[in-house]
């Protein structure tokens, strides 16, 4: 009676996860890099201190970098929300053929980058070239614009004094 070979695909050997090799260098792939270094120095001639040194100190560096940018990225997003948000009923001219121009009634950040509303249409915050105070309304000339009541005080204001009552 012949035996079959065992095959490793029936103990899931292939199933071992594939390591997909990182893309850009970080604080992690340093700190393995100057393990392994140190673990497989000569012991004979060990490695300067003084560059070691050199070394953790570029590693500090490019993660306070990283966190920069991260942080200016952070400062951009809000920016771009108080600028597109102070645009609320303010007239807008947009880049495009035609150009679009109107009040903006509300902004979105649910793209990611904001997004205004003029009349019915969704307007990308970058396609803005122009920003103006809306126009007033003109006055209808057949409208009176005098106030009908009396200033604070409740008695309209005379230009006669009267004496002082007090002390006569």
């Amino acid at each position: 009676m012949t035996v079959p070979p065992i095959e490793a695909t029936q103990f899931g050997a292939s199933a071992a996860p594939v390591r997909a090799p990182k893309q850009s260098m970080d604080g992690e792939v340093f700190l393995h890099l100057l393990v392994t270094q140190l673990a497989n120095q000569d012991p004979s001639s060990p490695m300067d201190t003084n560059q070691m040194i050199s070394q953790t100190t570029q590693l500090a560096s490019m993660e306070r970098m990283n966190t920069l940018s991260a942080t200016q990225e952070a400062s951009l997003d809000i920016q771009q929300r108080l600028a597109a948000s102070s645009l609320i009923g303010r007239e807008i001219t947009t880049v495009g053929e035609p150009p679009i121009t109107g009040v903006v009634t509300a902004v979105s950040f649910a793209q990611g980058s904001p997004v205004v509303t003029v009349g019915e249409q969704q307007i990308p915050y970058a396609q803005i070239i122009g920003i103006a105070a809306p126009a007033a309304p003109v006055p209808d000339p057949e409208q009176d614009t005098t106030p009908d009541t009396p200033p604070e005080g409740g008695e309209p204001e005379s230009e006669t004094t009267e004496p002082n009552a007090i002390g006569a």
